[in-house]
């Protein structure tokens, strides 16, 4: 079983593997959330390039959607303890609610419950700049159970769009109002394939192809060392896609101190973004190309199963032999 394999079978929540089919809504993306009320994250599409692989020779072009009445309340609450340039540490809190939120809420801050937002119909919503396998350029897609994703009949490609290629959805309205969302096609993303190696007080160092232009895409970085053994926390970085970044020694030590667990990961997405705000909330279009990196930490073994590990040792519940 390949890195990638183990990646699209076992990373969840905070991260999407690259390489996993099946999505039925689009990745949350809690760092896109802050702002003045009424100007949170409500909804997204999301068009991801999923390169060829031993399951998919030829690739494909995923596009997913979800709108809902308003935004998606997380668990966690993502606090920044230090910032170095483009990159973030953030650390979870547990808000807790003296009084039990319910099936339907989830405690959001200290004493504050959210509701959960129902998923909305915003109509047909017809997609240019796609080109199907078949060499249609434009298609629709209708709601099913008011999720947007394309019928069986139309495939994608991958790429299903040129470097700088408009794309655009526009939404007829229905619950929520009519709008429309436009973003810029992107090249691949391509990561060397390489040892990543966290060392304390050494900084990492990560490179990719840099694209032809840089002003329609940015690249985001999470590093998620201890995601197996309930996350403590994780590097966070939005960059110029310049083909090159490095996280800092002083940070990449101070997640190293937080702890760690099986299979350490980076994630590397290169996206190019659009959005617009309606009531009650922001609807985004992404693009993106994403791999995954697994790093090497010193002493870390990770693992499946017992018999990953070596002689008298056993898999933990955090996916590390011990």
């Amino acid at each position: 079983m390949t890195a990638r394999h183990i990646g699209c079978a076992i990373l969840t929540a905070i991260i999407v593997c690259a390489g996993c089919d099946g999505l039925e809504e689009p990745p949350p993306e809690e760092s896109r959330d802050a702002g003045p009320r009424g100007t949170e994250l409500i909804g997204s599409f999301s068009v991801t390039l999923l390169a060829p692989s031993d399951s998919d020779p030829e690739g494909h072009t995923s596009l997913i959607g979800k709108v809902y009445d308003g935004p998606s309340p997380s668990q966690l609450v993502w606090e920044e303890s230090m910032r170095d340039g483009d990159c973030q540490l953030l650390t979870p809190r547990a808000p807790f609610c003296p009084q039990a939120c319910g099936g339907e809420a989830v405690c959001v801050e200290d004493g504050v419950c959210q509701s959960y937002p129902t998923a909305q119909n915003v109509g047909t919503v017809r997609v240019k700049g796609l080109k199907t396998r078949s060499g249609d350029r434009e298609f629709a897609m209708e709601p099913i159970a008011n999720a947007y994703q394309p019928n069986a009949s139309i495939k994608l490609p991958f790429p299903a769009f040129s470097e700088g290629d408009d794309v655009q959805l526009k939404a007829t309205g229905g619950d929520l109002e009519a709008f429309t969302l436009e973003a810029k096609g992107i090249a691949p993303l391509s990561v060397p394939v390489q040892a990543l190696k966290l060392e304390s007080g050494a900084p990492l160092a990560v490179t990719w192809t840099k694209p032809k232009t840089q002003r329609d895409s940015r690249v985001r970085m999470k590093l998620d060392i201890s995601h197996h053994g309930g996350s403590k926390g994780m590097i966070s970085c939005d960059s110029d896609d310049t083909g090159e970044a490095q996280l800092s020694a002083a940070m990449v030590t101070q997640l190293l101190e937080l702890g760690v667990a099986g299979y350490p990961s980076l994630i590397v997405s290169r996206e190019s973004a659009g959005g617009v705000s309606i009531q009650p909330g922001r609807v985004e279009l992404m693009v993106v190309s994403k791999e995954e990196r697994f790093v090497e930490i010193e002493g870390l073994r990770s693992c499946t199963g017992d018999g990953d590990c070596g002689f008298g040792q056993t898999c933990q519940a955090d996916l590390t032999c011990l």
